[in-house]
């Protein structure tokens, strides 16, 4: 009888070192699934580094950003005037500055729910998030397309784009985290698609600014996209041996 008691004793333990306010289970989702996806945007951003260390841009990459510029003109954009003004807004939410304000945001307001477990997670997965893609650029040494004008001031290498890379992080892993102690399948799926078409967007205004090549951009989306799978499957791990099971 006492040996049949110490494993129950033990997991009471691992369920009382998780904050009373935090999930014991994470929504249903199967986490090989977040392991194969963080395993293949990982992969395919180091495989876009490999074809692009030389510098050229691949032959997509041309295309893409000369098709949005005016045919004989690449200082002029396509579409109407205050598309540039939109997509000069929609970058700056990929900004150093607005990405760090809305973690400080998130952080606190988890805080304030007593979410430790999960501010602590996005602290941490941020943070080393933006330390990874800053040191990328730096593995790479790709310069930035000279093939159209800069619409907006820039400065640094060009792989992978520092804006998509850091959004896709920051939002995407905000977004799992979130998810992840919501228990609304609507409220989660919201979550998700708001901060997908966060990331698109900025991406592509990058490209369509003349500031990345499609490729940077793409790298950005895939890296992002795996680490903040990563770190979804940290959490839930984490939630499951310190509070609870996980659903599978």
């Amino acid at each position: 009888m006492l040996h049949a008691a110490a494993p129950r004793l033990e997991a009471e333990e691992l369920s009382d070192s998780l904050p009373a306010a935090e999930p014991r289970t994470t929504p249903v989702a199967p986490p090989l699934a977040w392991i194969a996806l963080a395993i293949a945007g990982l992969i395919a951003a180091a495989l876009l580094a490999l074809n692009v260390r030389d510098g050229a841009p691949l032959g997509w990459d041309r295309a893409i950003i000369l098709g949005l510029r005016v045919s004989g003109d690449t200082k002029q954009p396509i579409g109407p005037p205050w598309l540039h003004e939109v997509m000069v807004n929609l970058t700056a939410l990929g900004s150093g500055t607005i990405l760090t304000i809305v973690v400080v945001a998130v952080v606190g307001l988890l805080l304030v729910q007593r979410l430790r477990l999960t501010a602590a997670l996005v602290i941490v997965a941020t943070t080393l998030g933006g330390g990874v893609a800053a040191q990328a650029k730096h593995w790479v040494g790709r310069p930035r397309p000279e093939l159209v004008d800069h619409l907006v001031q820039v400065t640094g290498l060009s792989f992978p784009s520092g804006h998509a890379t850091n959004s896709a992080i920051v939002y995407l892993t905000l977004a799992g985290l979130v998810a992840q102690v919501t228990r609304t399948a609507a409220v989660r799926v919201y979550v998700l698609m708001l901060a997908a078409l966060l990331v698109g967007a900025i991406g592509s205004s990058r490209v369509y600014l003349g500031v990345h090549w499609p490729s940077d951009v793409l790298a950005g989306w895939c890296a992002g996209t795996g680490w903040a799978a990563l770190w979804w499957w940290i959490a839930a791990t984490l939630r499951a041996r310190l509070g609870g099971t996980m659903h599978r």
